[in-house]
């Protein structure tokens, strides 16, 4: 089944023909990812992690989604994407992942949202609020564990572990986040791994989180009692270097506007940077960085971006701009593209990763950034 995302009568969403582009979003893919992951871990539970929009890709669809085949929790960044999540998933555990603070605390409550624990001062802030309330919701800890970012300290964490074990703070989870999990062989891994497993020999009785997407593979020491993945789910490879085990997701789509014949030694697009060694022919397409195709893409020549028209990997041809990108269409047969036709950036032979390395970026950074202006299409709704 395929259909365009639903949105109120007052902002219906736009056809292909109004935009000019298209971002299909393989909802049965995002499933089976899930379900290949949750086969990896065998008897450790398989959140999914749907912050920033499920990744740009619409929270509400892949929430429900993934609600329906079983998933059972689920993070998000903030309360606004909570209560979008607890929308689509009535019985599920949310954890929110930027934390807690006593301006919010009423919609922990009214969401049956769990707050992730960052700071000794977050944990003070929450012990007041569910004492006052008498709630007990449940609340993750998270634990630094060698990132630097968000957390307590292990030192921290050792410290309170006693008083958790005592009175528990409504502490439902521990957890902490892996730095280095794309590279299976850093040895901050090994670090953070048997830090981790040490601390949760203190928190006797209370489930633990470490595993990311690229954490998943780096075995049985890294699962923990959840892992939550977020990237691989949606088609990001989460092994880099070896072959994608994560089926492909996304594809962006834009249409030709106009097929033009560029002399030899014309320039296209601005700056003039890119030159015709030949007469060239040249598709314009009705696609550009305001959709979420990144002008880094097209500024190195050496590794410009590609897209696929007739079955054929087609060079860029000089700077995306905002809404429009030149394609060198010179290799192909005449005829093969014709304006209004749709021309494949992502999803067919280009994947996400690939599309990043031409930009000099990650897979996450363009998901996130994709769909802004597209038209949304879910396929397997």
């Amino acid at each position: 089944m395929e259909l365009a995302h639903k949105l109120p009568a007052s902002a219906q969403e736009p056809t292909d023909a109004e935009t000019g582009a298209a971002l299909t979003v393989d909802l049965e893919a995002i499933e089976a990812n899930w379900r290949s992951l949750s086969q990896l871990l065998v008897i450790v539970e398989c959140a999914a992690v749907v912050k920033a929009d499920a990744y740009g890709l619409g929270l509400e669809p892949v929430t429900k989604k993934l609600a329906a085949a079983g998933c059972k929790t689920f993070f998000v960044a903030d309360i606004a994407e909570a209560r979008r999540a607890r929308a689509c998933a009535p019985e599920a555990k949310i954890y929110v992942l930027k934390g807690f603070n006593s301006a919010r605390a009423t919609a922990f409550v009214e969401l049956a949202a769990r707050p992730v624990i960052n700071s000794m001062m977050e944990l003070a802030e929450w012990d007041a609020f569910a004492a006052s309330r008498n709630w007990r919701g449940g609340a993750a800890l998270q634990v630094d564990t060698g990132m630097n970012r968000l957390g307590i300290s292990a030192e921290e964490a050792a410290a309170l572990a006693v008083r958790v074990q005592n009175d528990n703070h409504g502490i439902s989870l521990l957890m902490s986040h892996l730095a280095c999990a794309e590279t299976p062989n850093h040895p901050l891994n090994t670090q953070q791994i048997r830090l981790f497993r040490e601390l949760r020999t203190l928190y006797n009785g209370i489930p633990s989180s470490l595993a990311n997407s690229s954490g998943i593979f780096l075995g049985d020491p890294a699962h923990g009692d959840l892992a939550r993945p977020g990237a691989a789910l949606y088609g990001i490879n989460p092994t880099p270097g070896r072959p994608n085990p994560m089926h492909r997701v996304v594809e962006l789509t834009g249409l030709i506007l106009q097929i033009r014949n560029v002399e030899r030694g014309g320039s296209v697009g601005y700056g003039a940077t890119w030159i015709a060694k030949r007469a060239s022919r040249v598709a314009v397409v009705a696609l550009g960085y305001a959709e979420g195709l990144m002008r880094a893409a097209s500024i190195d020549r050496k590794r410009m971006g590609t897209a696929v028209i007739g079955n054929k990997r087609c060079p860029f041809a000089g700077r995306i701009s905002m809404d429009l990108v030149c394609i060198d269409i010179t290799a192909i047969a005449e005829g093969v593209a014709r304006r209004g036709d749709a021309v494949s950036f992502i999803g067919r032979e280009v994947t996400v990763d690939d599309y990043a390395a031409t930009a000099g970026t990650i897979g996450y950074e363009i998901l996130t950034g994709l769909g802004a202006k597209c038209r949304r299409v879910y396929r397997g709704v």
